[in-house]
């Protein structure tokens, strides 16, 4: 199985939010550390990474919503 490296990211727990959301949607991922961890507390770098053939979907997935122009009701002018 090939694995593709789909995010990076500064800290252990945002890569953590991301594998959860893309677990419920029943696509496999992983969470792996990147670098040593830091003293007094702070979190490591972590990458997330998807099977190559889900990289879209999952990008897809994580990406952030577009809304049309006028969507929620008001208009500018």
């Amino acid at each position: 199985m090939t694995w593709i490296t789909l995010k990076t990211t500064g800290t252990r727990w945002e890569a953590d939010l991301m594998h959860q959301i893309l677990t419920a949607h029943q696509i496999p991922s992983r969470v792996l550390n990147q670098g040593i961890a830091p003293h007094f507390g702070c979190s490591t770098p972590a990458v997330l990474q998807v099977r190559a053939q889900d990289q879209w979907t999952a990008l897809l997935l994580l990406s952030p919503v577009e809304e049309e122009e006028g969507a929620d009701g008001w208009e500018f002018s």
